[in-house]
């Protein structure tokens, strides 16, 4: 494995010297697993053994590495200068409530299963000294690796119940199954203490790491944890026409169109994230508008997309104040069904602007109709790609498929037409903007006129 390209190569001055004192320091964790797995690791983790956290200190200045020491009371030391933390072997042992109830010690004599042992998958516990270029493996990591089994390293996994949600991720991430003694043991574990950050960044990487979302997803329904997500619990056996959606119920749709979602990421972390919640929000009104109705004999769930907004909006608060993720999520579930329904009405270039006011940008909802469709062949997907197709067109044309229409009249405009600042301000530009909406006003000169015209002869 080579781990020494450009930006990493100053640190191989710290594994020689660290043999030089009598230690050894050893590459462990993700970036091994990664190398292993032949995928490139932006961050790096490096364990060492034989020196305390003293030795390891004076070792760093003596080789004039820049680095946080906040954590050196338990010998964690972060660089700046390289993707690189370094850390030696600890325990930690549960004597509180919640992530933060734990004793960490350090011990730079433990041995290397017993080090390993602290760590939450196999996977993430395998070493490689790169001097040596020999890899240590105490809980055969690589035959876990090779068979794409993720499996907890020891019965310590349950201490930090973040685990089971880093467990959801890396079987998205990954493609893993989760050994079936590990989704036992998640069972048996509680979410007591996590903090709504720790929660959302785990659900963050889920969206925009993973490739195959459902493996998380039914992760979690298998382990049982998809009850402290009840939005998202509501979905499972809430019935579809079978005509439209021959994948079955909502929870399985669902996934399918995370799934849809996953290959079609941008590579803009934010736009990614909130599509990514948007489409996995989408249909969580469904479990309280679906009806079956005698008349046809089929499904239906009326009205679904006004009423998701409500558990989205729960379900998104309970682990984010990130009000702009929240704010950019919820008027796309409220609005997946528009493309379709403005198409089929043959509406004008009005209703496109109003809906690129609503939504924020026309892009990120035909990527949530996108998803939405699952490159499932029913007559619906086709409508809505024939009507994302020509929302597309139509948004482009008019300026509005990566922003909501900006107001040509503002209040200084007003001003200069003499109208001075007060109550009357707002609903007048609020009528310019309608009129904008409505094509009437295509520039100022316009704007001014309908001010003249409708608002001073009132």
């Amino acid at each position: 494995m080579i781990f020494f390209r450009e930006e990493l190569e100053p640190v191989r001055r710290l594994f020689e010297a660290a043999r030089e004192r009598g230690g050894r320091a050893l590459f462990v964790g993700g970036c091994v697993r990664d190398a292993l797995f032949g995928r490139e690791s932006k961050d790096f983790d490096v364990e060492v053994y034989g020196l305390d956290a003293g030795q390891a200190e004076a070792l760093l200045r003596s080789l004039n590495f820049r680095f946080n020491a906040a954590g050196k009371s338990f010998g964690v030391f972060k660089l700046h200068d390289v993707p690189v933390d370094i850390a030696l072997p600890r325990r930690e042992s549960k004597r509180g409530f919640g992530h933060r109830g734990f004793v960490v010690e350090g011990d730079p004599h433990m041995s290397l299963k017993e080090a390993a042992a602290r760590r939450d998958f196999t996977v993430n516990s395998i070493y490689f000294d790169p001097l040596s270029e020999e890899i240590l493996d105490p809980f055969n990591g690589r035959k876990d690796l090779e068979n794409r089994i993720l499996r907890h390293t020891s019965e310590a996994f349950s201490e930090d119940p973040l685990r089971v949600l880093r467990a959801m991720q890396f079987a998205a991430r990954f493609r893993f199954d989760v050994a079936a003694e590990t989704v036992e043991l998640c069972r048996q574990i509680e979410p007591e203490g996590l903090s709504s950050e720790r929660i959302f960044e785990e659900w963050s990487k889920l969206i925009l790491r993973g490739e195959e979302i459902s493996r998380g997803l039914n992760f979690l329904r298998d382990c049982g944890w998809v009850q402290y997500f009840p939005e998202l619990e509501a979905l499972i056996g809430v019935q579809q026409d079978p005509l439209w959606h021959p994948e079955g119920d909502v929870w399985n749709h669902t996934l399918a169109t995370l799934d849809t979602f996953a290959r079609e990421r941008i590579g803009d972390d934010f736009e990614d994230l909130v599509v990514g919640f948007a489409v996995l929000c989408h249909d969580f009104g469904k479990p309280a508008t679906t009806r079956f109705f005698e008349k046809d004999g089929r499904w239906h769930a009326y009205g679904h997309d006004r009423a998701g907004c409500a558990p989205a909006k729960k379900f998104l608060e309970r682990m984010t104040n990130f009000r702009e993720l929240i704010d950019g999520v919820l008027p796309l579930v409220l609005c997946h069904m528009q493309p379709i329904a403005i198409w089929r009405g043959n509406a004008g270039d009005s209703a496109v602007r109003r809906l690129a006011n609503r939504v924020g940008r026309i892009d990120r909802l035909l990527r949530v109709c996108s998803a939405d469709t699952m490159g499932v062949s029913t007559k619906k997907n086709a409508e809505l790609r024939d009507a994302s197709s020509w929302l597309l067109e139509r948004a482009d044309a008019l300026q509005v498929k990566n922003a909501a229409p900006k107001p040509i009249i503002l209040g200084r405009h007003l001003i200069a037409l003499g109208i001075a600042p007060g109550k009357t301000f707002k609903p007048i530009l609020d009528a310019c903007y309608e009129a904008q909406l409505d094509g009437k006003i295509f520039n100022t000169e316009d704007g001014i006129r309908f001010v003249r015209e409708k608002i001073f002869r009132k």
